[in-house]
């Protein structure tokens, strides 16, 4: 069993790596420009390293710290080359991202005691959400686990249709109404089936736009009500997707919906296809919030539980 663990953990690691391909080559080619004909950490280099990630995505208030803590290190070890930037970033990359990320799970677990646990996603239209939940459904499946989905986007036809091929792909049940039905009562309905049917997880779709934050606001609190009618202390966690190749805009979106509702975790989607891997570093750090996934492809198992050593050694490799 332990072998087939270790492969299956390299293959993981595999697909992390070459999901973070552009970002890394991104980043190290400004990197590179930024100690071009230095051989110690001094103003200039500090300087030009604030630029480089600022414009790896990781945000300014984050770039700021990691700055301030290099800093820190180069006045108490009084010299330090170059050579070992590489390292001392990874090394204070980790220690931020651990003060968020304070577990480092590597496999899609639950916790113990919450049966059915529910999970409601949310997020604006288009970063990948109906995706994340498809894929999340197949990885806990994968473990053995009940999954039920409600279908609470009912605001578009597409997004109850997209749903439904995912349960069908995973081979899960959804629960869901038509098109304009109250997206409280479809996740009434499908807690309801959930309980009824054993179920382990039960994944919540809800409805994306953002034009009008109060009634955004107003249409998740309903939700979370209703369900707490049949499970008491529904939702265990609310998950924001966001679309990590959007960059800048990825943090906007975070900071409109963590106004709206009460968010307790994140997956950052699509890291694949863009250098803008960064952005996983300065949401984690900005918004206090830990990310749980990572999405580094487009397979069904290229949905990753975010590990921050493994993240920060793939991206520095």
């Amino acid at each position: 069993m332990s072998f087939f663990k270790k492969i299956f953990s390299k293959e993981k690691k595999e697909t992390l790596d070459k999901g973070l391909e552009k970002s890394k080559t991104s980043f190290f080619e400004k990197m590179s420009k930024a100690v071009a004909g230095k051989s110690k950490v001094d103003d200039d280099v500090l300087d030009n390293l604030e630029e480089v990630l600022v414009t790896s995505d990781v945000g300014v208030t984050t770039t700021l710290k990691v700055i301030d803590r290099i800093e820190a290190r180069v006045a108490k070890d009084k010299y330090l080359g170059t050579d070992e930037l590489n390292q001392i970033l990874r090394e204070e990359i980790a220690g931020l991202l651990s003060e968020t990320n304070t577990g480092n799970a590597t496999d899609f677990e639950i916790p113990e005691g919450t049966k059915p646990h529910v999970i409601m996603v949310v997020g604006v239209n288009g970063v990948g959400k109906t995706t994340t939940i498809g894929k999340l459904a197949y990885q806990f499946k994968n473990q053995g686990k009940k999954v039920v989905l409600g279908a609470a986007d009912t605001f578009r036809a597409a997004a109850i249709d997209q749903l439904q091929v995912w349960a069908d792909r995973v081979d899960v049940p959804i629960v869901k109404q038509q098109m304009g039905s109250d997206p409280a009562s479809v996740a009434f309905d499908a807690l309801e089936s959930g309980v009824n049917q054993d179920a382990d997880v039960i994944i919540i779709d809800t409805a994306g736009r953002l034009h009008n934050k109060v009634n955004l606001m107003n249409e998740l609190t309903k939700v979370k009500r209703v369900m707490q009618k049949v499970v008491g202390d529904a939702p265990h966690d609310v998950l924001l997707v966001l679309d990590g190749s959007t960059g800048q805009n990825a943090f906007e979106q975070a900071k409109q919906f963590t106004a709206a509702t009460e968010v307790t975790s994140l997956a950052v989607t699509k890291l694949d296809g863009t250098a803008k891997g960064g952005v996983v570093i300065g949401i984690s750090d900005q918004f206090q919030i830990p990310v749980k996934y990572i999405g580094v492809g487009e397979g069904i198992e290229d949905l990753q539980v975010f590990n921050k050593i493994e993240f920060v050694d793939s991206f520095f490799k």
